[in-house]
């Protein structure tokens, strides 16, 4: 077997050391787009764990501030309805009209409650139990006092009341 002459390779080597060269160069290229574009997404991560660090240190300052404020808020709630109920009326059998006027004549007596804070209502709980108890109530020929049973103080300001015959 006989070799070929090397003049017969020459267009077939430089095509082959065309590709080695172009694989080469072209590998080189695609090395240093890829190095820009990692480098690249290296500087938008950063700057967005800088970002959200920041938002995290506003969203706490945020809700510390929240928090002030309710606790604040908190503290100045008042009283917006006042509600009075009279429970053994059917004891003395007085109708349901005479019980609907006594709960608004005394409504009407502690209405200046309502917009106050209610730290103070509550304070001021002692001078309205005994606003409350020294009513004498008129119905039917017969007179009663009342006697506090419950008396919540909240947004609602509500009081259960009995009546007693008075002697």
């Amino acid at each position: 077997m006989r070799l070929p002459a090397k003049r017969y390779y020459k267009n077939g080597q430089r095509f082959f050391f065309g590709v080695v060269i172009g694989a080469m160069i072209s590998w080189l290229i695609f090395l240093f787009m890829f190095g820009h574009m990692q480098e690249e997404q290296a500087k938008t991560i950063r700057k967005q764990k800088e970002q959200i660090l920041e938002l995290q240190k506003e969203k706490n300052i945020w809700q510390e501030d929240f928090k002030k404020l309710n606790e604040k808020n908190k503290q100045l709630l008042t009283v917006q309805e006042v509600i009075v109920k009279i429970e053994n009326a059917k004891k003395y059998r007085i109708d349901p009209l005479s019980v609907f006027e006594v709960e608004e004549s005394i409504k009407e007596d502690i209405n200046n409650l309502l917009a106050k804070d209610l730290h103070l209502v509550y304070e001021s709980r002692d001078l309205l139990k005994k606003v409350i108890m020294n009513k004498q109530i008129k119905i039917n020929d017969k007179r009663y006092r009342l006697i506090i049973k419950e008396m919540v103080i909240y947004t609602t300001l509500t009081i259960h009341l009995e009546l007693i015959l008075d002697d």
